[in-house]
């Protein structure tokens, strides 16, 4: 371990933090219910945490709102969109289906987390039900629900993420060109990385792809 002290076993942990009480687990359901089915046609960004023997991943996901299908109170299904095709997700879930997404919806500070087991799949219905604008994806991660809760507000209002004034200056904002720039040893103008990603953003914002 890289650091002392560590808690290494569930007695440990509990030992800090006591058991949870039994009002807090009886929020978490096995299926897609009427308010969980509300929250997800209006989240137009959720996070995808995936894993495998070798490492984790948790991968932004964006679209309109309602871009993750509901197929049944027991699936949910969303499409490939255009990325890096690097597909650490896509390869971590043919290696381990567990995965775990997290529904935002601008101006709630509330949350919904899902947990269950993924698919890839290429199934016609389910690529249909996943188009967006008549483009249908390549691929779409079907998930066979097995957990879904709304989670607490606390997060959100401690970073004052919808709060307009705890935002950063546009000035100060980190750059993603110059991180880019020197993640990757290049000796280039940053803007020329910039205004190449905003290019790519352009050409291929809505295109099925890895």
């Amino acid at each position: 371990m890289p650091f002392d002290h560590a808690i290494t076993t569930q007695e440990q942990l509990r030992e800090r933090y006591g058991d949870t009480p039994e009002i807090v687990l009886r929020k978490i359901v096995d299926r897609i219910d009427d308010g969980a089915r509300g929250f997800i046609a209006a989240s137009p960004f959720f996070v995808l945490a995936t894993s495998s023997p070798t490492g984790t991943d948790a991968s932004p996901r964006g679209g309109p709102p309602g871009f993750v299908a509901v197929l049944d109170e027991h699936r949910v299904a969303f499409g490939d969109l255009s990325g890096n095709r690097i597909l650490d997700s896509f390869s971590n879930l043919v290696a381990e289906p567990q995965v775990g997404l997290l529904f935002t919806i601008p101006g709630v500070d509330e949350t919904l987390r899902l947990n269950g087991r993924a698919t890839l799949t290429t199934d016609p219905d389910v690529l249909a039900a996943c188009a967006i604008d008549g483009r249908t994806p390549k691929v779409a991660v079907g998930i066979d629900v097995e957990q879904v809760y709304i989670h607490c507000a606390k997060a959100f209002r401690r970073s004052g993420l919808w709060d307009p004034s705890s935002w950063l200056d546009p000035a100060d904002h980190p750059n993603a060109a110059c991180i880019l720039r020197d993640h990757m040893e290049l000796e280039v103008d940053p803007q020329l990385i910039e205004d190449d990603l905003e290019r790519g953003y352009a050409a291929a914002m809505w295109e099925p792809g890895g």
